[in-house]
């Protein structure tokens, strides 16, 4: 069974699920919708969809899934209307900035049955699957600290920064699924620290470029997270687990896997530089883990409560930074 999709959004990222698409055996993008004619022609001429409307697409029999890649302030209208209409929905994150909203439009997910997919591509990547699975196969014991490292070689536009929903919210949002996901149980707690290092537009536009966060859970398992939008050097990625009987890393992706020895020392190619070249590969396995769910009926492994959850920890991040203490999950839910 060939599993048939379309994308809602023929932007950046829009583009990348496209080309994900093409890569996976049991997909086919068959219609693409935006507003933007030639974005939409762009993707129309390089994977062959038909281009239709957002309209045409929700009454199209032959459109089974859905990719949401449209404005955030979108996300949780077109995932009600979609699981409405039958079809199963991928929606990048987040569903909508407000965690009430989120809440009423994962209920109406579940009241229609509906089919609704997360995307946090990090999960995805391989080394952070194989670093899971040591985990999962005891190799270091019991979890007790984790360490993330997720610095960006440089900050978006500050116009993008003003829609984005901020740092916490658009940044360090995938930095705390990949931390509930790697602790083993729920974040109890969030302390959070943030200022503007790089550039004074960012805090004109009121965000944060630089911040370190501390998740807690319950049974005292820490997390510590740093995020900054200046990394000199590239795409900084890295994740370090500590555990009862040792530890793993995932450390980052260079652009070459060579290393050179000179009068002058040791010398290694440097980092790639975008998130989107970082994981490409991640992009393509979510995805196909996506249409893989949609063709078989196998439970989806980023779901809306993630979203929320995500959104959640972000929301107590911001609180914990404007009144200087430690925010308990509890009171965002």
């Amino acid at each position: 069974m060939t599993v048939r999709v379309a994308i809602l959004g023929a932007g950046r990222i829009g583009q990348v699920h496209a080309a994900a698409i093409a890569s996976v055996a049991d997909a086919a993008l068959v219609a693409v919708a935006d507003p933007a004619a030639a974005a939409a022609q762009a993707v129309r001429d390089r994977f062959g969809a038909e281009v239709r409307s957002i309209d045409a697409i929700a009454a199209s029999d032959d459109v089974e899934a859905v990719i949401v890649c449209t404005p955030t302030d979108t996300h949780a209208d077109l995932i009600e209307r979609f699981v409405s209409a039958g079809k199963a929905v991928f929606c990048e994150k987040p569903v909508d900035l407000s965690l009430a909203r989120v809440k009423t439009c994962l209920a109406h997910v579940e009241a229609a049955d509906g089919v609704l997919m997360v995307g946090f591509q990090r999960r995805f990547d391989p080394d952070f699957i194989a670093l899971k699975q040591a985990i999962d196969a005891g190799r270091i014991g019991t979890v007790e600290m984790l360490t993330l490292t997720s610095r960006d070689p440089g900050a978006p536009p500050v116009e993008y920064i003003k829609r984005s929903g901020g740092f916490f919210r658009d940044m360090t949002i995938h930095d705390f699924d990949i931390a509930r996901w790697l602790l083993g149980e729920e974040v109890s707690s969030v302390q959070a620290a943030a200022s503007v290092l790089t550039d004074p537009a960012i805090a004109a536009a009121g965000d944060y470029d630089s911040a370190n966060v501390i998740l807690t859970t319950a049974s005292g398992r820490h997390c510590t997270i740093t995020n900054t939008r200046r990394a000199s050097y590239g795409y900084d990625q890295r994740i370090e687990v500590h555990g009862s009987r040792g530890s793993v890393a995932a450390r980052n992706t260079l652009t070459a896997r060579i290393e050179i020895a000179d009068a002058d020392g040791y010398h290694r190619p440097p980092l790639l530089d975008f998130f989107m070249s970082r994981y490409t590969a991640a992009y393509a396995a979510e995805i196909a883990a996506f249409v893989h769910c949609v063709r078989t009926g196998a439970p989806l492994p980023t779901t809306g409560h993630d979203g929320m959850m995500a959104l959640a920890l972000a929301e107590a991040a911001l609180i914990s930074v404007a009144e200087g203490r430690r925010v308990a999950l509890a009171e965002m839910l």
